[in-house]
């Protein structure tokens, strides 16, 4: 027992050095195999869809013979997008009971059907548990973080493992049940203010290894004798380092708030490779979607909606003030999200680019080509490969011929507070996002917001010549609110005017106030 203890301790001791020569090869012939299992499945869903041929996304580098459009002359050539407010039968929607009851379910069935996928009616259940909790402190304030693991019933299909994290971070002192941000982030959650042991109680571990490896080489014990002041553990420091000030997490539980930290590819892998794994794959039991199945920005929106149920439950926290959070591909899963599942109450959507709250029919950086292609059609459903069909069997396909728009994803989540954020292309927010098309789809989906009595952007309706406001200059007097910021590819500068714009409609003010 005593050896193997020993040898413990030098695996530990030896992790890093282990890590730092892992060969290089294996990394790579693992990336080759995931390239090749997203080439074949995306082969096979276009032989399914009866797909001869795609075009070919354009590329973001400028300087490519193929580099995307940015000339707004060129960036609207379907002009006319399908108007919200007309059913399918030709019926004008007047009233909120009818966009309730007919309009709505409507564009939620075109949307599953053709761009984001159908949730399955056998997705089997989540069981959440707490694996570890302590108290930290972020800046001055002190929380209690919590490691949550949401699994996955996979009795179905035992080889396909699916367990949710999550960490919940939640300020000790609060007045009643606090609202909460789902925020997703890449990579499992780690604890935001690891607590470190006392400096005794490093002292003891460092006298307990010093002696276990003295034991294992005797002539240690010389190296020990000359360098006294050497530990194998450094006492960590009593404070915690310092956290920026628009540290979102710092700025949400100063002003009250709860936490949810949701890693999305715990749920689902952001490949094409995965699509026979993570819960895709559970429910699938292994096998290949089908051309109406979910992809992984539903997947992930489901996720989402796992974390809502778990925390919907804490008497901590307010289950009628639940909100979603994410930027890039996590801004696009955040919006399906809002759309989906109108128990959420607010969402802050970060430069979420096509697939996201930028127009379908736009021709101008990110396109439906480049949806379709290989690298980014695990997003969608296998239908939404259609719309970038040059030869298929139905016939060519364009964005046009889509029965939706990204303006009716918005609208999807009146008249629930939604921020649209977008940051700067000077300073990193490239225009491949579509900063402008953007604010063109937001202002579209004000007549739906009008509709149940919600306040837009108050700009109008008029989404084709709409321009986007200066830099810096928000648009937050409605629950549907617009800001581009002076930062890059984040939204961590609109955080405080989220905080606050969120705070006014909930009818509550920080602690201290």
């Amino acid at each position: 027992m005593r050896s193997l203890r020993i040898d413990l301790v030098m695996l530990v001791l030896a992790v890093p050095a282990l890590l730092v020569g892992l060969p290089q090869r294996a990394s790579a012939q693992i990336g080759a195999a995931e390239a090749q299992a997203t080439e074949q499945d995306h082969q096979l869903m276009m032989d399914r869809l009866g797909i001869r041929q795609l075009r070919p996304g354009p590329s973001g580098d400028p300087t490519a013979p193929n580099h995307a459009n940015y000339d707004e002359s060129k960036a609207n050539p379907y002009p006319d997008w399908p108007d919200p407010l007309v059913m399918r039968d030709g019926r004008s929607v007047t009233t909120p009971e009818m966009w309730r009851r007919l309009r709505r379910p409507e564009i939620v069935d075109a949307f599953e059907r053709e761009v984001y996928g159908r949730v399955p009616p056998n997705v089997p259940r989540v069981s959440w548990s707490v694996t570890a909790s302590e108290p930290e402190r972020i800046g001055r304030m002190p929380v209690t973080a919590s490691r949550l693991v949401g699994h996955v019933d996979n009795s179905a299909d035992p080889a396909i493992h699916v367990d949710i994290a999550m960490m919940l971070v939640k300020p000790v002192a609060h007045r009643g049940p606090m609202p909460v941000l789902i925020m997703f982030v890449l990579g499992s959650p780690a604890f935001p203010a690891p607590v470190p042991p006392s400096p005794d109680a490093v002292a003891r571990m460092n006298a307990a290894l010093k002696q276990a490896l003295i034991r294992q080489d005797p002539s240690l014990a010389e190296v020990f004798r000359t360098h006294p002041a050497w530990q194998p553990i450094p006492t960590p420091p009593f404070f915690p380092p310092p956290r920026r000030p628009d540290d979102p997490i710092l700025q949400l539980v100063t002003d009250g708030w709860a936490v949810a930290l949701l890693d999305p590819t715990s749920v689902q892998a952001d490949n094409g490779a995965g699509l026979t794994r993570g819960i895709i794959g559970l429910v699938n039991r292994g096998t290949p979607r089908k051309p109406d199945d979910w992809g992984a920005l539903r997947a992930w929106a489901w996720g989402a909606s796992r974390a809502y149920d778990y925390l919907a439950r804490d008497p901590d926290l307010d289950p009628k003030h639940i909100g979603i959070e994410g930027v890039s591909r996590y801004g696009k899963a955040a919006l399906v999200a809002m759309a989906f599942d109108q128990r959420f109450y607010m969402a802050l959507i970060g430069s979420s680019g096509k697939g996201g709250a930028a127009p379908f029919r736009r021709n101008f950086g990110e396109t439906v080509e480049n949806l379709t292609g290989a690298g980014e059609y695990h997003w969608m459903a296998g239908n939404f490969l259609k719309y970038g069909a040059s030869e298929a069997k139905g016939g060519a396909k364009t964005a046009a011929d889509l029965p939706v728009e990204s303006s009716e994803l918005i609208e999807l989540c009146a008249p629930r507070l939604t921020f649209i954020s977008y940051g700067s292309p000077k300073a990193g927010d490239a225009l491949w996002v579509d900063q402008q098309g953007s604010y063109m789809a937001a202002v579209a989906a004000g007549r739906v917001f009008r509709l149940l009595g919600a306040k837009d952007l108050g700009v109008g309706d008029d989404y084709r010549h709409a321009r986007m406001p200066p830099i810096g200059a928000g648009l937050l007097d409605g629950r549907l609110a617009w800001r581009q910021h002076e930062g890059g590819h984040t939204d961590v500068p609109n955080v405080k005017y989220f905080i606050a714009w969120a705070d006014r409609w909930m009818h509550r003010s920080p602690p201290g106030h």
